[in-house]
Parts: C-alpha cells; sequence; structure tokens
C-alpha cells in the first residue's frame, strides 16, 4: 500500500473538531493509544464533499486514511492515469478480464456522474487532495480491486460469475440510466457493491466478498497505522456510509494480528493446478489423428488434421476479423487457434491481442478517449485499446466455438 509521509505542521484546531460531524454518520473508537474517527459518506453526494473538506479543515486530525487502494486513487486524482498504462502487460500477465471489469466499473460511475452532476467518490478525492495540501499522512486503506474481483468472482459460482461478467461487459456498451433506488441505496452503500449487484442482486456471496471482507481488511489497515506512523493519534477515515457498522465493530473487538489478517484477505485461491480439461482434450484431439492414421492411413489421419486445423483456425480467425483484427492479428489467431486449447499456458485470444497491440499500439489519445469510446459501439472499433480488447474476447469465444465444432467433425469422420 502507498502512503504519504508525515510532515509537521503547525496547524491547530481553530474550531471544534465535531461541528462538520454533526448529523452525519460516524463513530469514534479509541484503542492503543489512538483516536479512530470514522467518517461515513456517500459517494454521490456533495454534501458528503462538503463534510469531509470542512473535517481535515479543523486540523484536528494528523492522519487521514481512505477508502480507496492506489489504482483507484490514482484514476481519480490523475487525469492521465489511463494513459500510463501497459496494455502489452495487461495481456502478458492474463490481467485483461480485470480490467475489463475496470472499464465496466467507469462506465457505471460515468453514468451516474452524467445524472446527478458529481463525480462518484469526489468525497474521497477530495480527501487525498487536501490531505496532501496540508502535508498530513495519507494512508490508502481499502484492498486493490483487481482481488476484490477476483475473490468475488471465485465465490459466486459459474453462473454468478457469467451473470456479472456478461452484466459488466454489456454495461460498457449499454447507455441506460441508474434508476432512482439504486441512487439512493448508493448514498448508504459502496460504490462496488452497488457496481457488482447491479448483476447479482441479493447475493450473499458478493455481500460476503465486497462488503464484509473489506470492512475487516479497512480495520485492519487502520490498526497497522500506529506500527507504521508512530506519531499518529488521531485518524479520520473518510469511508463509505455502508462500511461505517462493519469497520467500528472490527476496529473495537478483533484481536487477530492484522498483518496477518490482510495477509489472508489479499489471497485468491488458485484453481486446481492439473490441467484436466486441457490435458482431457488434448488426449480425444491427438488421439484421434492417431486413430485416423492407424485406422485409415495417411488419407484419413490427413483429414482428421485438415479439418481440426481449418476449423478451429478459421474461427478463431473470423473472431479476430470481427474485431477489426489487423491481417497480421487476424493470421495469428489463424495459426495458434488450433494449437493453444491444447496447451494449458497458452490462449490464442492473448497471442492475437499482444500482435494487434504490437502492431496498432495504443497512442496517448486513445488512452485518454477510452471512457468516452466505450460507450458507443463504434467507438469500440475506432479506439485501440477497446479493439485489442475486443481481439481477446473475440478471438477467445471464436477458437472456443471452434474447439466443440471441430471436436463434433472429428467424431463424424471417425464414426462414418
Amino acid at each position: 500500500m502507498t502512503d504519504t509521509p508525515h510532515t509537521p505542521t503547525d496547524a491547530t484546531p481553530t474550531v471544534n473538531p465535531d461541528a462538520p460531524l454533526q448529523g452525519q454518520p460516524h463513530a469514534i473508537v479509541e484503542r492503543d493509544g489512538v483516536r479512530y474517527t470514522l467518517l461515513g459518506t456517500a459517494h454521490v453526494s456533495k454534501t458528503s464533499v462538503d463534510v469531509v473538506r470542512a473535517a481535515i479543515a479543523t486540523g484536528a486530525y494528523d492522519t487521514i486514511a481512505v477508502e480507496l487502494d492506489p489504482q483507484r486513487a490514482q484514476a481519480l486524482t490523475d487525469p492521465d492515469a489511463l494513459a500510463k498504462l501497459d496494455l502489452v502487460k495487461v495481456l502478458r500477465e492474463g490481467k485483461t478480464a480485470v480490467f475489463a471489469a475496470n472499464l465496466g466499473l467507469a462506465a457505471y460511475q460515468r453514468r451516474l456522474a452524467e445524472q446527478l452532476d458529481i463525480e462518484p467518490g469526489a468525497e474521497l478525492k477530495a480527501a487525498v487532495l487536501d490531505a496532501r495540501e496540508r502535508g498530513l499522512t495519507m494512508t490508502l486503506i481499502d484492498r486493490d480491486v483487481g482481488l476484490t474481483f477476483k475473490r468475488a468472482m471465485q465465490r459466486l459460482g459459474f453462473w454468478g460469475r457469467a451473470k456479472v461478467g456478461g452484466g459488466l461487459m454489456t454495461s460498457l456498451f449499454v447507455d441506460e440510466k441508474v434508476s432512482d433506488e439504486q441512487i439512493e441505496n448508493l448514498k448508504q452503500g459502496d460504490m462496488l457493491e452497488a457496481s457488482f449487484s447491479e448483476f447479482a442482486e441479493g447475493s450473499p456471496a458478493l455481500y460476503e466478498t465486497v462488503i464484509a471482507e473489506r470492512d475487516a481488511y479497512m480495520a485492519a489497515r487502520l490498526r497497522e497505522i500506529p506500527a507504521q506512523h508512530p506519531e499518529a493519534r488521531e485518524v479520520l477515515a473518510v469511508v463509505g456510509a455502508g462500511h461505517l457498522q462493519g469497520m467500528e465493530q472490527h476496529l473495537r473487538e478483533d484481536t487477530r494480528d492484522p498483518a496477518a489478517l490482510l495477509s489472508d484477505l489479499r489471497t485468491v485461491k488458485e484453481k486446481s493446478s492439473f490441467p484436466w480439461f486441457t490435458l482431457l482434450l488434448a488426449f480425444f484431439v491427438l488421439g484421434g489423428f492417431v486413430w485416423g492414421f492407424w485406422r485409415g492411413g495417411a488419407e484419413v489421419g490427413g483429414e482428421l488434421v485438415l479439418e481440426w486445423v481449418l476449423v478451429t483456425g478459421t474461427l478463431g480467425a473470423v473472431g479476430c476479423l470481427l474485431a477489426g483484427g489487423h491481417p497480421l492479428s487476424i493470421l495469428t489467431a489463424f495459426v495458434s487457434s488450433p494449437i493453444t486449447p491444447l496447451h494449458p499456458a497458452l490462449a490464442s485470444g492473448t497471442l492475437s491481442a499482444l500482435v494487434e497491440a504490437w502492431v496498432r499500439k495504443p497512442t496517448y489519445a486513445d488512452f485518454m478517449a477510452l471512457r468516452d469510446d466505450v460507450q458507443s459501439v463504434k467507438g469500440w472499433w475506432r479506439n485501440r485499446v477497446a479493439r485489442t480488447l475486443l481481439n481477446f474476447f473475440l478471438t477467445s469465444f471464436g477458437t472456443a466455438i471452434g474447439v466443440w465444432a471441430g471436436g463434433a467433425k472429428m467424431i463424424k469422420t471417425l464414426l462414418g
């Protein structure tokens, strides 16, 4: 986590430090010689922005903790944050789905901003900027949004993952208004929960991961502050109102070692390392080739190989073509689609997208226009970043269809 170092100031409280909190959801917890003031905010409220700034302006706090992770903080406070992204690195590290989820979250926030005439999370941004301006210690206490997304997807199960993933992707193409009910819930809730629950409403697994786990996580991060900043005595934690009660309880009662707890809440359980499906598919395909050559000679064996290559390669290439891929990307999709399904560490969509990003390197303008361009269908094909993502998804989808179609064709040939 990234902290801003504390610089001593001569600021002293000139007004009652609790005055800005009157009428606002808040809680005060004293623990281990530190007084924690938890201020519950609404992520779509101009009043919350004013309250946060007024509370910091009292000079009563030496440390400001904010419900953000470094990635979201950078996106809020740095207009050029997207332009600094290394798209090739995202593809190579297998973070394409998380990146797409972040775009879905950004699209949801954009719709809110247009409806309410306020930037979602503006009070968190104000807390970060005011703390920096006053030379106060500033700590980002939220868990990385990518980790939260991955843990949520694992707990939702197959259909839950499909629903949330499909919903997030759909939200990139549609421009529906956020309902009044959702907005009212958001004023008392959490941005991530509102974004995900739009597609998985009422899911206990989603609530546990997106809210309850983060309550424990952020409370543990607050308990780490005295060890990291011994001078901290008055901490103002700016968090969504939906986290206030849970965080207060954890901060008062939790006796677990914060470092161990944080480590556990950052862990993403890996799937079984043994690639059963890939192994069975490879056994079926290669076994079919061997059987064809043995029973029918070069004619039947060669026909099976040719059918597999043409069906999988063609459908993978068609997916890339539909994404507006460069000819070299399409060729890569065609060549890799018959091979990558048989190898656990390769994916035709990744290879094709890497070539696309290399041949048509996204520009600064592409990154800066990304949030606007993904709001329209044409924008996805016009913007090089968005088109690379389309390349990844559509090539992968085409290859997947090709595997089933090619397998069916092979069975028909062998039985014919």
